[in-house]
């Protein structure tokens, strides 16, 4: 187990477990959790695949009270698994927290889709707390446009005063963000990178400056390279050499990681076609 950065941002080269157990209960305000979802992916030669789906959700359970655990009183809890699974975390974590928010990630896509089912477009976010009369939520830093109000310009009549319907509303639980691909800037070579507007709204909304972030499955290591962004304080773990140089690079900690100097890696077209065959051998 090693440990990067300073003060501010920290990345912590380990099983997430392990770095979890280390830490101080009611420590964290906002935990955003992405984890491996049992699929099949892979990850720099790591297959995404437990035995049995029991032992996925076993694990799983393990790391999810740990998290609770680390919450603060007042914390937010935001977490990621596949669609099969979402329904057991959900039910599993609604004895210890207050779920307010099921959200809905969808995204269209250009490449592969199934042909004797429904594809999946879109993946699961549960939006937790643990006191429900006393946590973080910043409504007005997370405003989108209202269509009714801003386009059709229609009248609600039923106010004393007929008024024109408000231009701006919160997000509702139905979020569109683009994926993440090869040709955008912030694409690093990961399976599974989620985009920054993503963690945005989520940092945005469910945390303040100066507030500890943290990210227990940091991949490509957007949760803490948003809370940087955003003035907000971060802690990454994660267990793999490829994604900690990613981290490592992405909030400017080191130059170089065990020798080797950090640089963004150059995508090609044909790379991303290779990787592409690769997973789809993998279903």
């Amino acid at each position: 187990m090693e440990t990067f950065g300073n003060e501010q941002h920290k990345i912590i080269h380990g099983d997430a477990l392990e770095v979890l157990i280390g830490l101080p209960d009611n420590s964290v305000d906002l935990i955003f959790a992405d984890p491996p979802y049992n699929i099949g992916k892979n990850f720099n030669g790591h297959i995404d695949k437990w035995a049995t789906d029991d032992d996925y959700l076993n694990w799983c359970y393990k790391w999810l009270d740990l998290c609770v655990r680390k919450l603060k009183h007042n914390g937010s809890f935001y977490v990621m698994t596949a669609t099969q699974f979402m329904p057991f975390f959900d039910i599993y974590l609604r004895k210890k927290l207050d779920i307010l928010s099921r959200l809905i990630w969808y995204y269209d896509s250009s490449g592969v889709q199934a042909k004797k089912y429904y594809g999946s477009m879109y993946e699961p976010i549960l939006f937790c707390v643990k006191d429900k009369n006393s946590y973080t939520f910043n409504t007005d830093d997370i405003l989108v446009e209202a269509k009714t109000g801003a386009k059709r310009k229609l009248i609600d009549y039923r106010k004393a005063v007929p008024t024109i319907y408000n231009s701006q509303k919160v997000p509702g639980n139905v979020w569109e963000f683009a994926r993440v691909r090869y040709r955008m800037d912030e694409y690093e070579n990961h399976p599974t990178q989620k985009p920054i507007a993503l963690l945005e709204r989520i940092i945005k909304a469910s945390s303040n400056k100066g507030d500890f972030v943290l990210d227990p499955f940091s991949g490509t290591f957007t949760t803490c390279f948003v809370a940087k962004e955003l003035g907000r304080n971060s802690l990454g773990i994660e267990l793999q050499d490829e994604y900690v140089k990613i981290g490592l690079r992405r909030l400017q900690l080191a130059k170089e990681f065990k020798g080797e100097k950090l640089q963004k890696e150059v995508r090609t077209f044909e790379t991303e076609k290779t990787e592409s065959v690769i997973n789809l051998k993998l279903f």
